[in-house]
């Protein structure tokens, strides 16, 4: 059997690999926008381990001056408390560093921009119907492969990232741009308005 030539596609071939298409780049979207906020909290976290980091270290320090002088025994018992609380938080911070897990995120959602926005251009090419089906099949097949590639090292990401990512889509609308938006960044010949 020979494959379908461009004058052989029947529009609900068409239809039925934009939705196809149209549903991966949702995906992608989504993805994309969950690990940057993954990205967002590991270094939201990090920071706050950091401050806590200096506050213990400085506790610590002020409960051994204090002890060295003989002023409180009781001060020496507390710096030795949150000494030992510090010990903790640096060898938690030992094997896992926030900042280069948030660094793979960053990493993972910068790969799936690419492909996000390869699969906005196969949605173009699928509309203006000049490539033939199995050429915009084939593109399609390219992009499953990428994201099979992205994924398999993609960190994982968490469920308060996800609806973080959810609200920032949803909500504040981080993919959509009104026309006077999209003119401000355009030379006045290609402006809409």
């Amino acid at each position: 059997m020979e494959p379908h030539s461009q004058t052989d596609d029947t529009p609900q071939s068409r239809r039925i690999l934009e939705g196809q298409l149209r549903e991966a780049y949702g995906r992608v979207v989504y993805t994309h926008k969950t690990q940057e906020k993954c990205a967002d909290i590991l270094l939201r976290n990090q920071s706050w381990i950091r401050i806590a980091q200096i506050g213990l270290s400085a506790l610590t320090t002020v409960g051994f001056i204090t002890a060295v002088l003989g002023t409180s025994k009781l001060a020496a018992v507390v710096g030795l408390i949150v000494s030992a609380i510090l010990l903790a938080l640096n060898a938690y911070t030992k094997n896992y560093d926030p900042g280069e897990q948030a660094q793979k995120h960053r990493q993972t959602a910068s790969d799936l921009w690419l492909v996000r926005e390869k699969y906005q251009s196969l949605l173009v090419d699928l509309r203006m119907g000049e490539k033939p089906i199995e050429e915009l099949q084939a593109q399609r097949d390219q992009r499953r492969d990428e994201l099979h590639q992205i994924y398999r090292n993609a960190p994982s990401t968490n469920n308060g990232a996800y609806k973080r990512a959810q609200a920032a889509l949803k909500l504040s609308e981080d993919m959509t741009f009104s026309d006077v938006e999209i003119d401000a960044f355009l030379p006045k010949e290609l402006k809409h308005s």
